[in-house]
């Protein structure tokens, strides 16, 4: 056990005991307690009186003991003492807080003497990379346009005064549009620039770890590990639905990092509204965040990634082949520069230029490729809902009146024809349906063009307005 952290032990007991007891009666007998020190196998409690510890030691103790038992994977013994201010009645005083460490450029005064003392400290050494964090993943890299100024001032807020300034955080919106850039440049900055722990895990590894963690008989290593960080930030989310085990202990976490003042960030890939399969006090505690979508790049803001990496990159890409890219992608950031990457290898593998010809030839199959999955489903509801004089969140919605259910499954109709979602991510998308519902809303479409010969016309107008609107 002496890997155990005691204090941290005691900390977590506390926050699953204000769970259990409900705030009011944990604030009635809990506040008071204070965590003095611990023995090889005993953690020793100070109380405030005698009458506080006999009703302590009556009305808790069993659940207090259960609680630790759980943190620390055995059992812990449980004793209490009388204090009364900083000093425990027995005799025993309580440590003597320790001088704050002196920054670097400052002199240090003696304090018994009140004079100076040594030289001014050295410059601190420059820190490595951070093991989980990708170090091209930085402000400076990221390209700030209309459609994510706000997400990345945000994040720069964030990163200057990590748990203080919109705490917690969320980013959400489609794959490749840089959730996980603007992430890894929060926890990036506050490593460079502070002494503050930051921790980066996606979802999937975070449930990983915990399963292992218990296959281990060690829960409680997990547990000191993401709770007593500066900074966690989780990437996708989503990924917890259906898994009630793992949403209650990120539950646990995210209650007891916020309670210390700690700065969270999560990423989704949708509005936490549309998470279906989380608990609901998980998603009350998400619905908590600041929370800020990534939308697809504009014309304008395509160029201007481009550029920016054919400058990082020290490529020759002339202008004319980045209009090129940025006319015929679209759909996201990722398969912007993916596409660009093929031409800068190009370059540098022949030793030649590129020509506006080469690059036609070379990403044609990339842009017949992308074409349809540059039609973003948001895109795509947007233009049937304005077209039917509703909006977004009424198809995405429960209301069942004809006038919204019809349109809805036109969009849905739309959807399966112009992407390669599955019913099942359809379904998801549009408000958590059963993906059987997707399958009986195409099938109503495909009868009803049997019968309507005005439909088809409409459905084909439908989707050269949702082209020209991707390629805005």
């Amino acid at each position: 056990m002496a890997e155990l952290d005691f204090e941290g032990l005691w900390k977590e007991a506390l926050i699953q005991l204000r769970t259990d007891l409900g705030e009011e009666e944990f604030s009635g007998w809990f506040t008071d307690l204070k965590y003095l020190r611990a023995g090889e196998n005993s953690v020793v409690i100070g109380v405030p009186s005698a009458f506080h510890r006999d009703k302590v030691k009556a009305r808790y103790q069993n659940a207090i003991k259960a609680r630790l038992k759980e943190a620390a994977g055995r059992d812990i013994s449980l004793e209490f003492e009388l204090i009364s201010g900083n000093k425990v009645e027995n005799g025993l005083v309580q440590p003597v807080q320790p001088i704050p460490p002196v920054k670097t450029g400052q002199k240090k005064e003696n304090p018994s003497s009140g004079t100076e003392t040594g030289a001014e400290k050295p410059e601190k050494a420059k820190k490595g990379k951070h093991p989980q964090l990708r170090d091209d993943y930085i402000f400076d890299r990221f390209v700030i346009g209309e459609n994510n100024s706000f997400a990345a001032n945000a994040a720069i807020a964030i990163s200057r005064n990590p748990g203080k300034a919109y705490n917690p955080f969320l980013v959400y919106g489609g794959v490749g549009l840089g959730k996980t850039h603007l992430m890894q440049a929060i926890g990036n900055y506050i490593y460079e620039n502070s002494d503050n722990k930051v921790i980066y895990i996606t979802s999937e590894n975070f449930l990983n770890e915990f399963v292992q963690s218990i296959q281990d008989g060690k829960p409680h290593l997990f547990k000191n590990k993401f709770r007593y960080t500066d900074v966690l930030l989780i990437d996708d989310i989503q990924f917890f639905q259906e898994k009630e085990r793992i949403q209650d202990e990120l539950f646990f976490t995210f209650n007891a990092l916020l309670d210390s003042k700690k700065q969270l960030v999560f990423t989704c890939d949708r509005p936490v509204t549309d998470l279906k399969k989380l608990s609901e006090r998980l998603k009350s505690r998400f619905e908590m965040c600041l929370k800020v979508d990534l939308q697809p790049p504009r014309y304008e803001e395509r160029c201007a990634i481009l550029k920016s990496t054919v400058k990082s990159r020290n490529a020759d890409i002339p202008d004319e082949i980045i209009d090129l890219v940025s006319k015929n992608i679209s759909s996201n950031v990722r398969d912007l520069i993916a596409a660009l990457k093929t031409l800068i290898d190009y370059t540098e593998i022949m030793g030649k230029p590129i020509t506006l010809e080469i690059a036609q030839q070379r990403l044609r199959d990339t842009f017949n490729a992308t074409r349809q999955a540059n039609l973003s489903l948001e895109s795509i509801i947007r233009v049937v809902s304005e077209y039917y004089s509703l909006t977004p969140n009424d198809l995405k919605g429960r209301k069942k009146s004809q006038n919204i259910v019809y349109p809805r499954q036109i969009a849905m109709y739309i959807a399966r024809e112009m992407t390669d979602y599955s019913t099942t991510e359809l379904g998801q998308d549009f408000g958590g349906r059963d993906h059987t519902t997707v399958m009986h809303s195409i099938e109503k479409i495909k009868g009803k063009l049997l019968t309507d010969p005005t439909l088809d016309s409409t459905i084909e107008s439908l989707k050269r307005s949702i082209k020209e609107f991707n390629s805005k």
